[in-house]
C-alpha cells in the first residue's frame, strides 16, 4: 500500500501542475489520490480498501470519468507521467510487475476514455471489480457494456 500511496501522491502532484492533464483534475476531491491506490491496489490482490474503507466498486470509479470528454492526447500523457512517475519513485522494475502493471494501465486509461464521452454510467453497482495479475488480461470492452 506504502508504494501505490507513494506513486499516486507523487503522480497526482505533476497532474496538477501539468499544462494539459491540470484543468481536468483541479477540483479533485482532497481523498482523490487514497482512492486511485486503494482501487489499483485492490485490482492487484491487494487489501480490499476501496470496496471496504472507500465504500467503493467498479460502477462508481467508471462513473468518475463519465462526461469528463478525455481523448488521445491527455490518456496519452496520463499514461507516460504516470510510467515517469513509477521509475522516478523506484516502483518495482522487474519484468513481471512492470509488464502486468502496463497492461492494467492502458487497459484502464482506454476505458476512462470511452466512458467519458458518455453521459451515463454504462455500469451497474452490481459490476465485480477488476482483478489483474501477471500474465492474465482482463476481459474484452464489449459495446454492451455502455
Amino acid at each position: 500500500m506504502p508504494a501505490f500511496e507513494n506513486l499516486f501522491g507523487t503522480f497526482y502532484d505533476k497532474v496538477l501542475r501539468d499544462d494539459l492533464l491540470g484543468e481536468v483534475f483541479k477540483n479533485m476531491s482532497p481523498d482523490h489520490v487514497r482512492h486511485v491506490a486503494h482501487f489499483v491496489a485492490e485490482v492487484f490482490g491487494g487489501p480490499k480498501l476501496y470496496t471496504s474503507e472507500d465504500n467503493g466498486n467498479h460502477a462508481k470509479m467508471i462513473g468518475k470519468h463519465v462526461g469528463k470528454m478525455l481523448d488521445e492526447k491527455k490518456r496519452q500523457r496520463w499514461m507516460s507521467l504516470l510510467i515517469k512517475t513509477a521509475d522516478e519513485i523506484g516502483l518495482k522494475d522487474d519484468p513481471e510487475f512492470r509488464s502486468a502493471f502496463v497492461g492494467y494501465l492502458e487497459w484502464g486509461i482506454r476505458l476512462a476514455v470511452i466512458n467519458s464521452q458518455l453521459a451515463e454510467n454504462p455500469l451497474a453497482e452490481s459490476e465485480p471489480m477488476p482483478r489483474w495479475g501477471w500474465g492474465e488480461t482482463g476481459r474484452p470492452y464489449l459495446p454492451s457494456d455502455k
